[in-house]
């Protein structure tokens, strides 16, 4: 969902985070994630690494930017577009 649609009292589904369509939620429900909740305290390089162990092939590092968007928007933050995570996660974790 577009992140300036998403209001949080109304976040039930994976479709309903920010930045997470149909494909997004069909990999993290691959995962194991299959509610939003269930992202809270979630380190999302684990959970990029674990989709891509699971895929067995490297994933688009942009799925790791979308893993921080919606750990984050559920530990608190306000929603934001994936693309604000790039250049942090270029940052904090290189090439992944």
């Amino acid at each position: 969902m577009s992140p300036a649609k998403v209001k949080r009292a109304r976040v039930h589904r994976l479709t309903d985070l920010p930045n997470v369509g149909p494909a997004t939620a069909m990999d993290l429900e691959f995962i194991g994630i299959s509610a939003p909740k269930q992202l809270s305290g979630k380190d999302p390089l684990k959970l990029y690494r674990r989709l891509c162990s699971k895929r067995g092939a490297r994933q688009d590092p942009c799925v790791l930017d979308v893993f921080i968007s919606i750990t984050r928007f559920m530990s608190g933050d306000e929603p934001r577009p994936w693309w604000t995570y790039t250049e942090e996660r270029k940052r904090r974790y290189g090439p992944v």
